[in-house]
């Protein structure tokens, strides 16, 4: 592979400089040994990020603990200064940063810019608590006493993300725990680094004080494991992989910690007969492709009732043909690689394994042509001979491959949808608003779209039940999952 500079793909930007750095504790440290970074639309190397070792952990979380302390002092108006700072950075850098999701992710650029104004939301909801209330007050037992009820900070939080959203992902935590009066040491995906590097460096521009924030790049498995289970950490907060949810969950179990999981899904959509059979079609397209599939809340199964399902294979197989499958910078694709050579084998394996059990490949299967080949391509595939027990209907496939199924009945359409271990999201399409509302009760999922898709507000609450996780970063109740409570007793009537 061909190794260029972080300068030659990502332009004459000024977030990473020459040669990218974490930011540990206030200052940016460079390792002797490196991790590349590759563009997922040739399959180059085209930087490298250090490699953590636990004394960078270590010195990231003491000086976490010493800068929380003075932060969880100030008002909440003055954290939202601050935050209103970092989203008036992001505005300046916007391009930039949306640059570097498509360098090192490769989603196209259109859907990078539209992930930076996700970063922008988050900031801005997260600052808008400077109103909420932080407690509350009790009827006391007696006279002359007051019971009260106060939200405080957690302390110091260690955030993991993953690589489909490496920079909304960050704001999603980041922002809350700030406005919360935490500390938070960061470490993303050994992926996509570059996007949470970048975005600390806006978190300096923007004043956030020295030792309040750290990026830590290096290997899950160790750095991770460090940063768990440090005896400063007081709350884990984790996107990925149900199996990395797992671990981090034992891990943090020695310690008795709080901690928030948002992981896989396999979310349905069920489209009825009496559905807008168009707007059905357009949604769950788009509900499929969006970053090459590479989302927790996209369209992983397509049940659709038998007397609209030829319609419905003809209309969306039809608009798969159309779809631009190309160069992620430019502004015409609609869809770029995988994200990396083992995300990629991982999708092929699980279209074969389909065909092997009986599937039939209507359109797609592997890589498509005219597209670079050292590049993570994958066309965008549509299969149908499908039951609802085999395994691509069943597990997370996280990549532009779309079963759809036929059925008959309500009931068993909704037993089907419940079959799997995840319940992040689901999506309804009926004009029968009793169906609707019925299925919104029966359905076993954290999300219920009911005629649309999304993405998630940032006022609602993006949270899976099942192996789709517990806890979630959004809306008021994601707030509150990095603050805990103190209850004060006071007596001020007459001595006794």
């Amino acid at each position: 592979m061909t190794t260029t500079t972080t300068t030659s793909i990502l332009g004459s930007g000024t977030l990473l400089g020459p040669e990218p750095r974490m930011l540990v504790g206030g200052e940016w440290i460079s390792t002797s040994a490196t991790r590349p970074v590759d563009n997922p639309a040739t399959g180059d190397v085209f930087t490298g990020v250090p490699e953590a070792e636990e004394e960078h952990v270590d010195q990231a979380l003491r000086r976490a603990r010493a800068a929380q302390r003075t932060w969880a002092r100030l008002p909440l108006a003055q954290r939202a200064d601050v935050l209103a700072e970092i989203v008036r950075q992001v505005d300046l850098h916007a391009e930039e940063l949306a640059r570097i999701v498509v360098a090192e992710q490769g989603k196209t650029i259109t859907e990078a810019r539209g992930e930076i104004q996700g970063v922008k939301s988050f900031f801005d909801f997260a600052l808008s608590q400077k109103y909420r209330n932080v407690g509350e007050l009790v009827a006391p037992s007696r006279p002359g006493a007051q019971l009260t009820i106060r939200e405080e900070p957690v302390g110091v939080v260690v955030a993991i993300i993953p690589w489909n959203f490496p920079a909304a992902i960050f704001a999603r935590k980041v922002a809350p725990a700030l406005m919360a009066g935490n500390a938070i040491v960061l470490k993303p995906s050994e992926v996509t680094p570059l996007s949470a590097l970048a975005m600390a460096r806006v978190c300096q521009l923007a004043e956030v004080p020295d030792g309040l924030l750290s990026v830590i790049t290096g290997p899950g498995r160790s750095i991770g494991k460090a940063l768990v289970e440090h005896p400063v950490t007081d709350m884990v907060t984790v996107t990925g992989s149900t199996r990395a949810g797992r671990e981090i969950l034992a891990q943090a179990a020695e310690k008795i910690i709080p901690v928030s999981l948002e992981l896989g899904g396999k979310a349905p959509v069920i489209v009825f007969d009496d559905a807008d059979l168009e707007l059905a079609v357009q949604d769950a397209f788009e509900a499929r492709f969006w970053n090459c599939g590479q989302v927790c809340t996209c369209n992983e199964r397509t049940y659709v009732q038998r007397g609209v399902y030829d319609e419905f294979v003809r209309r969306f197989v039809d608009k798969v043909r159309g779809l631009k499958v190309g160069d992620p910078t430019d502004e015409s694709s609609q869809m770029g690689p995988k994200v990396s050579a083992a995300e990629w084998a991982k999708v092929k394996e699980f279209v074969d394994n389909a065909v092997a059990a009986g599937a039939k490949v209507e359109i797609g299967g592997g890589r498509p042509e005219g597209v670079d080949e050292g590049g993570y391509w994958f066309a965008p595939t549509v299969l149908t001979g499908i039951t609802n027990d085999m395994e691509i209907v069943q597990h997370e496939v996280f990549g532009p491959v779309l079963p759809i199924i036929p059925f008959d009945t309500y009931e068993e359409v909704i037993e089907w949808a419940n079959s799997t271990v995840y319940g992040l999201t689901s999506h309804v399409y009926t004009e029968n608003m009793r169906v609707a509302m019925t299925a919104t009760d029966d359905l076993e999922f954290g999300e219920v779209y009911i005629n649309r898709i999304g993405p998630e507000e940032v006022g609602g609450f993006h949270t899976g039940w099942k192996l789709s996780g517990m806890g979630g970063d959004d809306g008021q109740h994601g707030f509150e999952r990095y603050t805990h409570r103190k209850t004060v007793y006071v007596d001020y009537g007459p001595q006794r």
